[in-house]
Formats: C-alpha cells, sequence, structure tokens
C-alpha cells in the first residue's frame, strides 16, 4: 500500500531539474506580445484616448481602447456569485476595457501588441489618456457614509447588498439572557496572495477555436465565462493550465487580459502572449480579506457560550469579482461560531464598493475571518472573566458526534476538545511560566495565544475523473481539479497505484485541460482529494469492474470467483491469471471483448457530491515582545490539527505548515495600503510589502491527530487552506496576552512593531509583571 506513506513527490524530480512546464517556458518565438495601459487615478472620467504615436512606432501590430472591442459586443466580465441580498445584489458592468470612467488604480485602459514585450511598454507611454480626476473613497465603512462619493449611479451610498443570515430573535434573547457580554471591533486586513508565478497567458485563435494557455487553478469554470463574455457556445474555447507557481485563491477568475488576449489572437490572427509585471499583480490582480466587523459573544455565568452576533462591512473594491461576495457572506457564515456548540447565532454583512481593486476569495475565502473573530473573543472573555483560555473553549466545543450548528451546518464529528488536550501536553503549556519569568528577566514580554480552527472545506459541488489502462500496464488519470503546487500528481498516483496494483511511478496524472474531462471545478476550497479523490476512486470502480469482466471472459471464468491482487486476476486454483496489462492489450480488439462492450480498458467516474468536510485543530504561538521598539518575535509555533485519514501525510505537513506562514504573515506583517486621499497604492511592490522570511518563522511543529470522515470514500479532509485560517487569531492573542502585561490591548492586524511600540506607549498603567 502507498496511500498513507509519506513518499517523494513524483513532480519534483521535473521542477528540480528545470524541466517544468510553465507558461513563459512555451511561448513560441513568433508568438506577439501584449501590454495593458492602466489608470493612474482611482477615479475619473475618461474623456479620450489618443493613440496615433503609439501605432506609429517600430514594431507595433495594434492599439487597441473599449472602442475597438465595441464591435464584436463582449459582454462584462461576470460575478458568479449567488448572494440571498435582502435588496437585489447590485452588480455593475466590469468593461474588459475601461469605457468611459476609471474606477480604481490599476483598471485597464487600452492594449498594445507588438513583437516584443519591451516594445510594447514603450508604446504604452506615448499613450496619451485624457483624465478628469474625480474623489475618491478607498475604506469600506466610509464609503457607506452619506458623503462619500459615488461609484455607482446604480448602488446609492456604495451599498452592494445586505446579507442577513441566522435567528435574529433568539440571539437577542441570548444576550438578553447573559451574564457576561463581550464586544470587538475588528479589522481582517487587506492582503495580496503574491504567488511566485505572475499570472501569464498564451492566446491562439484556429479553425474557429480559441485556444487559451495560461496560469490558472481550473479550466472548465473559466470556459464558461469566456463563453458568457464572448456570447459564444463552450465549445468554441479550449483552456489548459500547464504547471501553476502558485495560486492561493488569486487565480481561480477570468480577468480581463485574458478575453484581450483571445479577443486579440482572433482579431489578428497570430498567437498573442501576455506576461504580467510583478507590480501589475499588486495593483491589478485581485485582492483578499478586508473585512471590518462589530462581534459580540454572549455567555453564561458558568463560561457557557449562548449567542453570537457580527455586524460586518466588507469591501468589495470598485466592481464585484466572480465569487467575491459569496466570500464573506455565503462562505462565511459556514464557519461561523468556530469549533464551538453556541445555540444563537446572526450575521449581517454589508458589501461596500471603494475605489480599490476589487477583492476576491483568498486562501480560506471567508472562512479565515469567521474563526479570527470568534477566537479573539473567546481569548478576550477568558481575560475578562478571568478564565483559563483553553479551559474556556474546552467547555463549549462541539461534540465529537454528528452535530447541526445554529447556522446549518452538519457537522461529522472530530477530536475538538481532544486535540486541545494533546495540544497542552506538546506545547508544553505547564513550563510557559518558567519561559515567561526568564523572558522577563532579560526585559521581554512573552505571550502565549491559543487558537482554535473549523474549516468548511468542499469548494464547488462534485467533480469528474477518468482512468485508463494502457498496453504496458500503465495507468493515466485525468482529473477535473488542478495542482498548483500541493502534490496532486504524487496523492492521485498513490490511490491509483493502490487500487491496480501499480507503482505510483507507474501512473501518469493530467489535469487542466478542457479535452480531457467533459467537466471540472478546479483547485479552490480545499476539494481536490474529498471530491476529486472522490470522483477518481469511482472511475476506479468501474475501470476495475469493467477489467473483470474482459478477465473473466478471456479465462472463461465466473467474474465473482476471480481474486485481485499485484495488478492480475487470479483463478480460484491460484495458477491461471492474466494481468491488467493483458487485459488492456486484449480491450484494444473488440473480438476479444464481452458482447456489446466498448473497446478499451478505460472507465470515468462523476462524484455529484455535494458534502463538506470540516478539518480542524487547536494552535499555540508564543512571542516574545521588546518594549522598548515594538518588535515581536515568534518564538514557537505547535499545531494540533484534524485533517481526516492521510494519503500521504509529509504532502499534508507542507501544506499545513505553508497555510501557517502566510497565517503568520497576515498577522504580523502584510498589509495593502492605498492612500486615502489620492487612491494610490502605497505597498504596491515587495519593496513595501512585507512577507515572512526564513527567519521570521521558528521551525513550526505539526501533529496530525485525525479522525476518518464519512463524507468521501477516502476518509480524507481538505488540508490546503487550514494553516491561513488558523494562524492569525492564534499569533493575535499570543500578542495580546503579551500586552496584557501592560494592561494594553492588541492592534489590528498586522501587528507591525509601529502598532505594538504605540500600544506601548498607550498603556493605561506602569508595568506588571
Amino acid at each position: 500500500m502507498f496511500s498513507g506513506k509519506s513518499i517523494a513527490r513524483l513532480e519534483d524530480a521535473r521542477f528540480l531539474t528545470g524541466r517544468g512546464r510553465y507558461v513563459s517556458d512555451i511561448i513560441p518565438p513568433d508568438a506577439l506580445h501584449a501590454v495593458v495601459l492602466r489608470s493612474p487615478h482611482a477615479h475619473a472620467v475618461l474623456h479620450g484616448i489618443t493613440t496615433t504615436a503609439a501605432r506609429a512606432m517600430p514594431g507595433v501590430v495594434g492599439v487597441f481602447t473599449a472602442a475597438d472591442l465595441a464591435a464584436d459586443d463582449l459582454a462584462p466580465l461576470p460575478c458568479t456569485a449567488v448572494v440571498a441580498s435582502v435588496a437585489p445584489m447590485v452588480v455593475p458592468p466590469r468593461p474588459v476595457l475601461a469605457t468611459d470612467r476609471v474606477r480604481h488604480l490599476g483598471e485597464a485602459v487600452a492594449l498594445i501588441i507588438a513583437t516584443s514585450a519591451t516594445t510594447a511598454r514603450d508604446a504604452a507611454e506615448a499613450i496619451e489618456v485624457s483624465y478628469d480626476p474625480l474623489p475618491a473613497v478607498i475604506d469600506s465603512a466610509p464609503a457607506l457614509g452619506a458623503e462619500a462619493p459615488q461609484i455607482w449611479p446604480q448602488a446609492p451610498g456604495n451599498k452592494a447588498f445586505r446579507f442577513l443570515k441566522g435567528d435574529r430573535a433568539a440571539t437577542d434573547a441570548a444576550f438578553a439572557q447573559a451574564d457576561h457580554v463581550v464586544n470587538l471591533d475588528l479589522f481582517n486586513n487587506r492582503v495580496h496572495a503574491v504567488p511566485i508565478e505572475p499570472r501569464a497567458a498564451l492566446a491562439r485563435f484556429d479553425d474557429e477555436r480559441f485556444e487559451l494557455i495560461f496560469t490558472g487553478m481550473g479550466v472548465h469554470g473559466i470556459r464558461r465565462q469566456l463563453a458568457t463574455v464572448f456570447r459564444l457556445p463552450e465549445n468554441a474555447f479550449h483552456l489548459v493550465c500547464p504547471d501553476v507557481g502558485g495560486g492561493f485563491g488569486a487565480k481561480n477568475f477570468l480577468f480581463a487580459e485574458y478575453v484581450l488576449a483571445l479577443w486579440a489572437a482572433r482579431r489578428l490572427g497570430r498567437a498573442i502572449a501576455w506576461q504580467a509585471e510583478p507590480s501589475e499583480e499588486f495593483a491589478a490582480a485581485v485582492h483578499g480579506r478586508d473585512l471590518r466587523a462589530k462581534a459580540r459573544l454572549a455567555l453564561a455565568a458558568d463560561g457557557r457560550f449562548l449567542g453570537l452576533d457580527i455586524s460586518s462591512i466588507a469591501d468589495m473594491g470598485a466592481y464585484l469579482s466572480a465569487v467575491g461576495p459569496h466570500c464573506p457572506t455565503n462562505a462565511f457564515s459556514t464557519a461561523m461560531g468556530g469549533v464551538y456548540a453556541i445555540a444563537a447565532m446572526h450575521l449581517e454583512v454589508r458589501g461596500a464598493f471603494t475605489n480599490s481593486l476589487p477583492v476576491d476569495a483568498y486562501r480560506g475565502a471567508g472562512k479565515p475571518e469567521a474563526n479570527y473573530i470568534i477566537e479573539r473573543l473567546v481569548d478576550k472573555a477568558a481575560r475578562q472573566l478571568g478564565r483559563d483560555p483553553a479551559t474556556l473553549r474546552a467547555m463549549n466545543m462541539l461534540p465529537n458526534a454528528p452535530h447541526r450548528t445554529a447556522m446549518g451546518m452538519a457537522v461529522d464529528g472530530g477530536r475538538f476538545a481532544a486535540n486541545l488536550a494533546v495540544l497542552a501536553k506538546v506545547s508544553d503549556a505547564a513550563g510557559f511560566a518558567a519561559r515567561r519569568a526568564e523572558a522577563a528577566q532579560r526585559g521581554m514580554l512573552l505571550g502565549r495565544g491559543i487558537a482554535c480552527f473549523l474549516e468548511t472545506a468542499r469548494g464547488a459541488p462534485g467533480e469528474w475523473a477518468s482512468v485508463s489502462v494502457d498496453a504496458s500496464g500503465h495507468a493515466q488519470a485525468a482529473i477535473g481539479t488542478h495542482n498548483n503546487g500541493q502534490g496532486h500528481e504524487t496523492s492521485y498516483a498513490q490511490i491509483v497505484a493502490d487500487r491496480l496494483g501499480l507503482t505510483p511511478a507507474e501512473v501518469r496524472v493530467q489535469q487542466a485541460d478542457t479535452d480531457l474531462l467533459p467537466n471540472g471545478n478546479g483547485h479552490g476550497g480545499a476539494r481536490s482529494l474529498h471530491l476529486g479523490g472522490g470522483a477518481l476512486v469511482l472511475a476506479l470502480d468501474a475501470l476495475m469492474e469493467k477489467a473483470r469482466l474482459i478477465a473473466a471472459h478471456l479465462l472463461q471464468a465466473d467474474p465473482a470467483a476471480l481474486a485481485f491482487a499485484d495488478g492480475r486476476f487470479t483463478m480460484p486454483d491460484g495458477e491461471r491469471f492474466i494481468t491488467l496489462a493483458e487485459i488492456a492489450r486484449a480491450a484494444d480488439n473488440s473480438t476479444s471483448l464481452p458482447e456489446d462492450m466498448t473497446p478499451g480498458l478505460a472507465a470515468s467516474g462523476h462524484n455529484t457530491s455535494d458534502l463538506v468536510t470540516f478539518p480542524n485543530g487547536s494552535q499555540v504561538a508564543e512571542i516574545e515582545i521588546d518594549p522598548e521598539t515594538g518588535y515581536a518575535r515568534l518564538t514557537r509555533y505547535v499545531a494540533v490539527d484534524d485533517y481526516g485519514r492521510l494519503i500521504n501525510p509529509s504532502l499534508t505537513q507542507g501544506q499545513v505548515q505553508g497555510g501557517l506562514v502566510q497565517g503568520i504573515g497576515q498577522a504580523m506583517l502584510e498589509d495593502i495600503i492605498y492612500d486615502r486621499e489620492s487612491g494610490q497604492l502605497l505597498t504596491g511592490s515587495l519593496m513595501d510589502y512585507a512577507l515572512p522570511r526564513a527567519d521570521d518563522v521558528p521551525a513550526i511543529e505539526v501533529q496530525l491527530e485525525g479522525t476518518p470522515t464519512k463524507s468521501n470514500p477516502l476518509g480524507v479532509k481538505g488540508s490546503g487552506q487550514a494553516g491561513a485560517i488558523a494562524a492569525p487569531q492564534t499569533v493575535m492573542n499570543a500578542i495580546a496576552d503579551a500586552l496584557a502585561l501592560r494592561g494594553t490591548t492588541a492592534p489590528d492586524m498586522p501587528a507591525t512593531p509601529e502598532k505594538i511600540w504605540r500600544a506601548l506607549q498607550n498603556a493605561p498603567s506602569p508595568e506588571r509583571n
């Protein structure tokens, strides 16, 4: 058996030897290159664009504006999210190129096509655009104010939607009977995913069919959206993603540049290549998070949680991105309350338009925000009531048995309180007082933060897969998900190898090609092994049933009498057998098959499941703060998590550790900041946007203590997003614990040295130990 073992990633051999195949590796020499001219203003009337000088430059093949696109009647970029807004959600048209107005810095204004990217960039500099700047509003709360500049006439007060969920009356009753109420105003800061590979695309148009090779996280969904924009059937588009250098949610969407590249390929009859500059990714791709919340938790005298009430404002940016409105509403609500049994909950979300880049899914997509709020509330409750943070959590946790939350989620169980107990032991909770005393002797403030998390992992429901065996006995598996760094080629191969009696090296995994499968929902929502693996099991079931029938036909035996092991079907006498390779060769000849059987040893599976898995865990961070400078050093991080049955434990460890580092980065370093007056992006490159480095993070300790789920045949739970969901509150609770020694509270994320130093300067009391 290979499943359950930490075998080395199969795909790493080609990555480490320079044989990875990314979009930039497959651009043909004769391709034309596209560059997009972008708005330097956050809000302005677009009066006119003069392209004469640019068009005349050597090497420039074309310069196009919205007026050129108009003849082809392209539809706006779609928002696919469905949100049950109190009044109908306002979805303004999002043009591929700006028409009469620009509404955020970096909005696409013109397309330049040239024989080289350098020439196209030079031509962009020669374009003259007449703007009339308008007042801009950047922050979501002021955007909803009466005096704010109006971004869209159809959205009075800049309100995109108002979402309500939960039992208002029951929640009010819970607070009315509460002995204690804890309140917090929290901000989940805006961040950028910063995948190591910027977005890129290669577009062709041949024989009345488009081809798009791009850096994405799925192909079928993007194809559906392209069909909408071009007003063509889906089969007019062939989409492929080669190797992808990270995504974290940010590559799940249809971007204007992909539409422009395809449009230009058809217009000019040439292959068109587009590669984003890193600065374009910060200003013009997509951002994540940006949620302001007023939250309150009701508690009984004995510490039981009675009710949770959250009222939030979600910054949507200037347009509604594909699934942007889904994140702070539908997705958030599924994880509201986290790992705790809270009988009454209510959520209100107001979506606000601002003159900023649209916000959409980023690793966790609503679930990090929900978990952050409840865990910060619980931590404040423990401090306010004088209770031990771990004990207060344990007494309120979900039962290990199936439980339906107040928001309607059917949690199928887990090791909630048990893992919290394991965490205390492996993180040496008993020794913390001594560590704090030692830090104090050095003039440092040591804080310990505990936090838990509950993810609701699924993403889009349903998935497709196919499996075939060739004449050599090797297997090919095609799956509708897509790998962008997780190690899918290895974990899927382990599943196939176990079932077919092969080694993982004898399995080829293919993904992200619309010609391979009729449909697929790509990557996103920690869904791949849960739903993609489930589809693969169905395909393997069908393949093995077909192989059994062929084997029985060739051996002249009863199918039920055959035993399968080590890649072959064997007769009851143990003497006669036939291998999968022999069956595959026979399957190519219809005369060797049972009557009415289709040639080929291949089968497909469609997993129709809409079930959710519930990864969860308990984590601890210890942070040392220098009160003289505000510098915070993360000295230890321990996670005890439940991801169900593990196909490859080392891959799970890697996914969790990567997510934890991203969550640590959001809590301590990362921040997308716009100038509040001009709307200019102040953190538009890695010179100003701080990512965690190796020396910012200690050796992360992850202990996997899982319970298999019944939501899929593999018993797995998604692990791709969990770290980013758990780490922010764990880190911030540790900072809050350290600052409480000086009688002050934690700032909003990111807790930079300056913010911590200012909090210490505002401490109401002298040093306390």
